[in-house]
């Protein structure tokens, strides 16, 4: 699977980040932030269900319940 992943700035210089299935936009509800561009066709596993280096897990079902994933806020 391949993912584009985006990043906005927090807090304490830590960002969050929204991987999305490659090729498809933002969802709305996610465009009222300012995302980046952090990586563009990330190539993982298909049964990958964790992005440890951008903090993402379930990442799968987040996916099929959202159409994207993101981040756990702290």
């Amino acid at each position: 699977m391949r993912l584009d992943i985006y990043r906005r700035s927090e807090s304490d210089g830590k960002f969050s980040y929204l991987a999305v299935p490659e090729s498809r936009n933002i969802p709305e509800e996610a465009t009222n932030t300012d995302w980046e561009v952090e990586a563009r066709a990330f190539e993982i596993d298909d049964n990958a269900d964790q992005l440890p280096d951008f903090q993402i897990d379930n990442l799968s079902g987040q996916i099929a319940e959202k159409g994207y994933a993101m981040t756990a806020l702290q």
